[in-house]
């Protein structure tokens, strides 16, 4: 692997995920616990040697840091405490930031905002808001109508086994729910423009 033109940002990575990145010593409980490591092109434990080595710009561009599920696994299997999860969130972040993104990221980052922005306004999960904010919002950059139907089959089904409900009640008292947000909210944010990428 060619090692040459670093962009570091490894020690912004680790203030923001907590995490001193230089203690893993590539043991691999991390990978061996990722139930999505065989979809990964570079698995967790390769992710940080990568961060060891300063090429912070490859993991930033890896589709394996938008594959992750964030379930901590690896974080839990570590016997160094090195918050393998938190480092990849973090990596997601920057990705974000810098427009590093793939167009097939960005579309993930499209429902994580519909969702984030669905539970701010509601307090809890509206499903049929959700889906229509996520796939117009997909559909304005890409112009694809098939992707506004692509999942529609799937409805019946989840109606009949209710996981799918038509009218949703807002919580109690949603302003909980913004004072959680408020406090959790970055200095700049992040996840603005969210599927800009898609349409270039």
């Amino acid at each position: 692997m060619e090692l040459s033109g670093t962009i570091t940002h490894s020690a912004r990575i680790e203030s923001l995920a907590g995490s001193k990145i230089a203690n893993c010593y590539q043991c691999g409980k991390c990978t061996a616990g990722c139930p999505v490591a065989s979809h990964m092109d570079l698995v967790p434990n390769q992710l940080i040697r990568l961060l060891q080595l300063g090429r912070d710009d490859l993991a930033l561009t890896s589709p394996s840091i938008w594959a992750c599920v964030s379930c901590l696994t690896c974080s839990a299997r570590c016997p160094k405490q090195v918050d393998c999860a938190a480092v990849l969130d973090a990596l997601r972040e920057f990705s974000l930031r810098e427009g590093k993104a793939s167009p097939e990221a960005q579309i993930v980052v499209a429902f994580q905002q519909a969702f984030l922005d669905n539970i701010k306004r509601n307090g809890r999960l509206n499903e049929l808001e959700l889906i229509a904010r996520f796939k117009l919002a997909v559909l304005s950059h890409t112009r694809q109508l098939a992707f506004l139907f692509k999942d529609a089959g799937l409805a019946p089904q989840l109606m009949s086994r209710k996981k799918l409900h038509l009218t949703s009640e807002r919580a109690h008292d949603c302003e909980v729910v913004g004072r959680i947000y408020a406090r959790c909210a970055p200095s700049q944010p992040v996840l603005a423009a969210p599927v800009e990428a898609v349409a270039k």
